[in-house]
């Protein structure tokens, strides 16, 4: 759906799976919002928004919680799903603390929003425009946000000692065709020798080949093999396009990483919203074709406005 108006789902859909660390089934709910709600997901009486601030753990997946601790844990893949099909607001039920890993990629939460559909809200779809580079380094590993006029892409290079992973590069400009195609089929993934530690310390229970990609030595021991030659760093893609859904609104601007990960990939997005300076946000226009707005600057936004227009609804020189 290429729209400049917000959109939501048309109606409520469930996926059922298992957690990945507790391996308990769980389900997970995916509604309508109000316009400017953004993602919420809700369990039992509380709810918390996605949005960087909630995120109270990056260890093996993005935590959200608030003072209370945490509500839920592994929200990348969903909130990947919604961002990369072009949702701006839904809500999120789950009945446990994890969403469900599913088949370990996003693909059965795009075929739910499918099966919802996605409708179209009386209000500008707004977005947070990257205005200067905002870095960070972590060890070995290096992320960054930068102004880029042509919507959101992602730029990510990973390299792993296991030699049947090595070293992968990726770029990725979204749009839902592209992210329904390329990335939300790509598989999370792990090497056995990782997967044993973790079973012996109590997580990853529900782990298994029907969720994971996994590696030894020397080859990928799913008997189906990879669904791409570069899976891998394909499915890092899918994880940064779910952190960074964290920003509250889709990002207009270049993201790059090396060696990142959900830790990296929070802290930048933690850099840019703590610069006032950095970033701003703006709302798409509907394109007025027989008199161009001069006043208005043409932006080719997110994926789902592109060829459309924004004007500025909030900088961080304005009250």
């Amino acid at each position: 759906m290429k729209s400049s108006r917000q959109t939501t789902l048309r109606s409520q859909v469930t996926v059922t799976g298992i957690g990945v660390h507790s391996g308990s089934p769980v389900s997970v709910t995916i509604g309508p919002a109000e316009i400017n709600s953004g993602f919420v997901f809700t369990r039992a009486d509380r709810e918390v928004a996605a949005i960087a601030a909630s995120v109270i753990a990056t260890n093996f997946a993005t935590v959200l919680g608030d003072h209370q601790g945490p509500l839920v844990s592994t929200a990348e893949h969903v909130l990947a799903a919604l961002r990369g099909m072009g949702v701006d607001n839904a809500t999120i039920e789950v009945d446990g603390p994890e969403v469900p890993i599913m088949d370990g990629s996003a693909a059965p939460f795009v075929d739910a929003i499918d099966r919802a559909g996605i409708v179209q809200q009386n209000a500008a779809r707004r977005f947070i425009e990257v205005l200067k580079p905002v870095q960070v380094e972590m060890g070995e590993s290096f992320g960054e946000l930068r102004p880029h006029a042509g919507g959101f892409r992602a730029e990510l290079e990973i390299d792993f000692a296991n030699s049947s992973i090595g070293r992968q590069a990726y770029a990725f400009d979204l749009d839902a065709g592209s992210f329904r195609r390329d990335i939300c089929r790509a598989r999370t993934f792990g090497c056995v020798g990782d997967v044993n530690k973790l079973w012996s310390a109590g997580y990853a229970l529900g782990a298994s080949l029907e969720n994971s990609v996994v590696f030894d030595d020397t080859r990928v021991l799913n008997t189906e093999g990879l669904r791409y030659a570069d899976e891998c760093v394909r499915h890092k893609v899918l994880d940064v396009v779910g952190d960074l859904a964290l920003a509250g609104l889709p990002l207009i601007g270049l993201y790059r990483s090396v060696r990142g990960g959900h830790k990296l990939n929070h802290a930048v997005l933690t850099a840019l919203m703590a610069d006032r300076h950095a970033w701003r946000i703006v709302e798409a226009i509907e394109p007025v074709l027989e008199r161009p707005v001069v006043a208005r600057r043409a932006v080719r936004g997110h994926a789902d406005v592109a060829g459309g227009m924004v004007a500025v609804a909030y900088g961080p020189d304005v009250s």
